[in-house]
């Protein structure tokens, strides 16, 4: 199979990494010319020094050159940035190939998840082409090629096996799920408690206060996604708890160590020119936000996370904001 690759961060390097060793010839696209150079000449990505990637692995800043090569699409880009993006793809094709999703957010405006942005952006029609996949897992790891379990998912029963058959390796397992808005909610909003777990984190506040925010943290999750029409089941598997818990509890995410360098006196520009990637909980926020208050739901760990970020609530007021909420029965 030949596959198009949109969007070459870690986690995009990474998965065309596994794609590739798999025997799949992937023509991968990016923005930036120094970086499809660089990946030509090494096949080392900079932001995971040490491994090599191996297998039919091209790079290339041309989008219709992808589009042309692919009988299968995969993207991984920001959220903010997926709508141009598929935008782009739409001037070149008005049908387009089977699309796989890897990046994990919620449109802010529309309140979409990523899958039903590139619905809305080509018509229903394409429905049944469109596939998601979320769970827990870094790239650091994956490219190690240490065990990891993630969801796939898909409106189409075919496309959503198709996924795991091709996606699945001796050390990367696919489970299928057909929750497509419960396992894109749960990727999307877990970000956001990892700020808050980050804050946690770097104000030194101990392991029990982390378990708490995981824990109403996810409970915010489920009551969003529900409302929203998702299983609350799919949120206690991989797509859910287990992203969230492994989010939560390691600086190798990009969002809990934003979160943690909040803590260090530095502002949010600069944490996140400091990660030197997009923090996508900074951006989902927002969106979950908009939705919370559309639905009139309560997500008070998502508001204070927002308050930080975007109004320059100190963080250790925020603990305090949280920790004075009149206390209600713990409902699930």
């Amino acid at each position: 199979m030949k596959i198009g690759y949109l969007g070459m961060g870690a986690w995009g390097f990474c998965l065309a990494s596994l794609l590739a060793s798999k025997g799949y010839e992937l023509l991968c696209w990016t923005t930036k010319p120094d970086l499809a150079q660089r990946l030509t000449q090494t096949r080392e990505h900079p932001s995971l020094p040490g491994y090599i990637a191996k297998g039919d692995l091209r790079f290339t800043t041309d989008l219709e050159a992808v589009l042309s090569h692919a009988e299968l699409l995969v993207e991984s880009v920001t959220s903010a940035g997926l709508r141009p993006v598929l935008e782009q793809v739409k001037t070149y094709t008005k049908t387009p190939h089977p699309l796989v999703m890897t990046s994990k957010g919620i449109e802010q405006g529309s309140g979409l998840i990523l899958p039903d942005v590139a619905i809305e952006v080509f018509g229903a029609d394409v429905k049944p082409l469109v596939g998601f996949l979320s769970g827990p897992s870094f790239a650091q790891e994956v490219i190690r090629q240490l065990p990891t379990s993630v969801v796939c998912s898909a409106y189409d029963q075919n496309l959503l096996m198709s996924i795991c058959h091709v996606f699945t390796t001796p050390n990367f397992r696919v489970y299928p799920n057909t929750d497509m808005h419960g396992v894109a909610y749960g990727g999307a909003l877990k970000n956001i408690i990892a700020i808050a777990c980050g804050i946690c984190e770097g104000l030194g506040l101990g392991a029990s206060s982390k378990a708490a925010l995981m824990t109403r943290g996810l409970h915010e999750i489920r009551k969003l996604a529900v409302a929203q029409g998702c299983k609350a089941e799919t949120l206690n598997g991989l797509s859910g708890m287990g992203d969230l818990f492994l989010t939560c509890s390691s600086l190798m995410s990009r969002n809990f160590r934003f979160g943690f360098l909040l803590t260090q006196g530095l502002k949010p520009e600069e944490a996140q020119q400091k990660i030197g990637m997009v923090v996508e909980g900074a951006y989902t926020c927002v969106s979950a936000l908009e939705l919370s208050k559309k639905l009139n739901i309560s997500m008070p760990v998502t508001k204070i996370v927002h308050e930080i970020i975007y109004k320059e609530m100190k963080p250790q007021v925020a603990v305090n904001a949280l920790m004075e909420r009149a206390v209600k029965e713990e409902h699930l």
